[in-house]
């Protein structure tokens, strides 16, 4: 699946994620939506067992459909069914998306339209955005691109490369069940247990891989390699999240800024812990540097996993 990752990597560099296009995560999400409808209504079931199950069927569903998919086209035509390997991993990934997301708020800020790029970090963002000032939507901006570049671009990147297609989908099954039902209210408090433990489960690797990654991409970029690993090492730990604090973390340390802090969610004031050692000004030129930092992640992450599946390979044909 090597040589289909790298096209699909390439699909994405260039196409991004066209408007209007049919997302297959949008089908991943209406068929969440109808089975969590499903299992809700049978009253027999605790609320956390009809969670389990819309999980496992979500899962079994998605990564079924791919493999039978590739197994159906591969059956008719080898070179079909690499194609549609390749395209399905470039759906499962989003470098670009997350790029050209990150740039409309920069363009915003740079033009000086504070309400433009509040809209535009509104759509990366979860928190309250409406009083943000510059440094807030800027800040905003590049912890959205830290934490994304693991769920987004990492973790389907590893999962691609070792299982394929089936791999990358069954992680973006999870990572969509997670965004819809891992919420700590009252209505996804049971519900979405199940999920939200899975994807903290597969995004376990992949987010300390992309430690690695980020520190070696800091050295080629010149930023703080070292700064990024110190960061991690103490500020990772105190993340909410069993992983969210360590992709965080190592852009905190390679950008010389700090994460975390007070944020607002539906009017609430929530006061997160602090991702970082040191206290530069998070601006426009920080948040360009950010995407620079997750292209050079995606590259080095996705070049030392093909040197290190080939030279397992090598070993293994000995």
């Amino acid at each position: 699946m090597v040589p289909a990752m790298w096209l699909a990597a390439l699909l994405d560099l260039f196409l991004g994620d066209p408007a209007g296009f049919p997302h297959p995560v949008r089908g991943v999400g209406r068929l969440a939506l109808v089975l969590e409808k499903l299992f809700r209504s049978l009253r027999f079931l605790p609320l956390r067992l009809a969670g389990v199950l819309t999980l496992i069927s979500v899962v079994l569903i998605t990564g079924g459909s791919v493999f039978l998919l590739v197994d159906a086209t591969s059956r008719m035509q080898p070179a079909a069914g690499f194609a549609v390997s390749a395209i399905l991993l470039y759906f499962a990934i989003a470098p670009r998306d997350l790029a050209d997301h990150a740039m409309s708020v920069c363009r915003a800020l740079e033009r000086g339209d504070l309400e433009l790029a509040r809209q535009s970090v509104a759509m990366m963002v979860g928190r309250d955005t409406a009083r943000l000032d510059e440094t807030g939507v800027a800040k905003a901006a590049v912890e959205s691109v830290a934490e994304n570049t693991a769920d987004g671009v990492t973790a389907p990147l590893l999962y691609g490369l070792l299982f394929g297609p089936v791999g990358a989908w069954v992680y973006k099954a999870s990572n969509t069940l997670d965004s819809m039902f891992g919420y700590k209210n009252e209505r996804y408090r049971e519900f979405g247990w199940a999920s939200a433990r899975f994807d903290d489960l597969l995004n376990y690797i992949p987010a300390r891989l992309t430690v690695l990654a980020v520190a070696f991409a800091a050295f080629i970029l010149r930023l703080d390699p070292v700064g990024s690993l110190r960061t991690v090492h103490q500020c990772a730990r105190r993340h909410e999240s069993p992983n969210a604090g360590y992709p965080e973390s190592a852009y905190a340390g390679a950008l010389g800024v700090s994460f975390g802090g007070a944020r607002s969610y539906g009017g609430r004031i929530k006061e997160l812990p602090v991702l970082g050692l040191a206290d530069g000004r998070i601006d426009m030129g920080v948040l360009r540097l950010s995407v620079r930092l997750m292209y050079a992640t995606t590259a080095v992450f996705l070049s030392a996993g093909t040197v290190i599946i080939f030279l397992i390979r090598h070993l293994i044909s000995f």
